[in-house]
């Protein structure tokens, strides 16, 4: 049985008095401002204003809670844990102006029990990690048990040796175990190990960190180490920026949807940063943990793949028939316009037609092509060609899943947008300068990347609505089944 979680009156008010807006942007999604509210530049039927949230698709809004369970898929004790900081160990800001915010406690140290037996034996015997590698950082005061509850407690320090940050994670073995940071934790401190090379080794968690460690032990004190608790950058960047002689990031998050758009997100915040040798390891099982459980015999929860990144080598590599099949249209861009007037009343008000699924992606398919095949055309004019193979392959390659949120009414007004720009483009009276015909290649390649994120979203849904059927027509099976009782 999942572990239950117990929530305080007063922590489910802080959390759904969380500003939407502060969370979001901490969560590294884009918002656009709407009059006084802002709207998700990933749906853009969806608008913030504060802790409250509304959606004018399906007309449904709510709080900060709600929104987050919606949003992001999760439990109401995962939204609330999320909101409240969690595993990444941050407040947000509260827009209850009508009541105080609680006065936030002061950082203070979980009391340290007489021994470390419950901690080390979890560790090891369960988790399978090094006890040389645990000692290390035992006697450094970075791992210890505490009193009251026998949480293993990691602790992370500031360059001055004062202790900021404290990771708890319980050693009961029922259940999926407790993890949440000591309040006020600061997250730029969180539980890490700098060491003498230029390489920073980045985690989830402190325990994937350790058992990293475990499974690569050679000269590991030479690396760097930094646990998120969660997937915000704060910890990573603080310890960059503190450390210059860190220049290659090994991001080496969970195996896992959120994991691949993790790393994703934080690729391009360290990109932007300066940071350029940015790499992934990825582990073969769920996590880094897991992999080593495989290694001493247990069973470990497998990999998930992104079922985004799974589709799109199957429309990508389709997309390049397609160019081939249209090749001959003598103005790409007109034909393009026509299936867009076709695929409008199939896609405007948010819903998808039934039984026009097909139809839908088949037009999606065409207007990406046709896409593709007017800006050969531009590059042409430029004395610049460029391949089928080169163009799909640019738009493969930038295609983020963390970009593409949002529903399918968001997808279509992105698509009317790029449709709209491109004729503006288009339509300038006098000759176009050699930046007018690069603005629209811009053009024609986001649009046909809006064209692919709409046909993988219309093909996801309907493996998802095939999936409901088989399992209604099981249970129908299985009720007619059922003996019939008679008295």
């Amino acid at each position: 049985m999942a572990e239950y979680i117990y929530f305080t009156d007063e922590q489910k008010r802080r959390a759904n008095s969380v500003d939407l807006v502060d969370f979001l942007q901490r969560q590294g999604e884009q918002l656009i401002r709407s009059g006084r509210d802002r709207r998700l530049k990933s749906d853009h039927s969806i608008t913030i204003r504060g802790n409250q949230w509304f959606d004018h698709g399906t007309e449904q809004g709510g709080l900060a809670i709600d929104f987050v369970q919606e949003f992001y898929g999760l439990s109401f004790p995962g939204a609330v844990t999320m909101l409240l900081g969690g595993e990444q160990g941050v407040e947000f800001k509260q827009t209850d102006k009508s009541a105080p915010a609680p006065e936030r406690k002061p950082f203070a140290l979980p009391e340290a029990n007489s021994d470390m037996r419950r901690v080390f034996a979890y560790l090891i015997k369960q988790r399978f990690l090094d006890r040389a590698v645990l000692t290390h950082f035992s006697r450094a005061k970075m791992l210890y048990e505490d009193k009251e509850y026998h949480n293993a407690v990691f602790v992370g320090f500031d360059e001055n040796g004062v202790v900021k940050h404290a990771h708890k994670r319980g050693t009961y073995s029922n259940g999926g175990g407790y993890r949440g940071n000591v309040e006020s934790s600061d997250p730029r401190y969180s539980f890490h190990y700098i060491g003498t090379n230029d390489r920073l080794y980045v985690f989830e968690a402190p325990i994937d960190l350790l058992s990293f460690i475990t499974l690569y032990p050679k000269n590991w004190q030479q690396n760097s180490y930094v646990a998120l608790d969660g997937v915000a950058e704060h910890a990573v960047l603080y310890q960059l920026s503190r450390n210059k002689r860190l220049q290659s990031v090994a991001l080496c998050l969970d195996h896992d949807e959120a994991g691949i758009e993790a790393t994703d997100r934080l690729t391009e915040i360290i990109h932007e940063h300066g940071y350029m040798e940015v790499s992934c390891l990825q582990p073969e099982y769920k996590d880094w943990n897991e992999c080593l459980k495989a290694r001493n015999g247990v069973t470990p929860i497998p990999s998930q793949e992104h079922p985004k990144l799974e589709v799109l080598p199957e429309v990508c590599g389709s997309l390049h028939e397609t160019c081939e099949v249209l090749r001959s249209a003598r103005n790409p861009y007109d034909a393009l316009l026509e299936h867009y007037e076709k695929l409008k009343p199939l896609i405007s008000d948010g819903k998808l037609v039934r039984g026009k699924e097909t139809a839908v992606t088949e037009h999606l398919q065409c207007m990406a092509a046709y896409s593709l095949l007017s800006v050969q055309r531009e590059y042409r004019q430029l004395e610049q060609p460029v391949t089928t193979e080169q163009l799909i392959g640019e738009l493969q390659e930038s295609y983020k899943p963390h970009q593409d949120r949002g529903k399918l009414r968001s997808k279509a007004d992105d698509i009317q947008q790029d449709v709209a720009a491109a004729n503006r483009q288009l339509n300038t009276a006098g000759i176009r300068s050699l930046d007018d015909k690069q603005d629209l290649i811009s053009s024609c390649m986001h649009l046909a990347l809006n064209c692919v994120r709409t046909h993988i979203f219309v093909t996801l849904e309907a493996q998802k609505q095939s999936v409901c059927k088989t399992v209604r027509e099981q249970m129908d099976c299985e009720q007619s089944a059922q003996p019939v009782l008679t008295m």
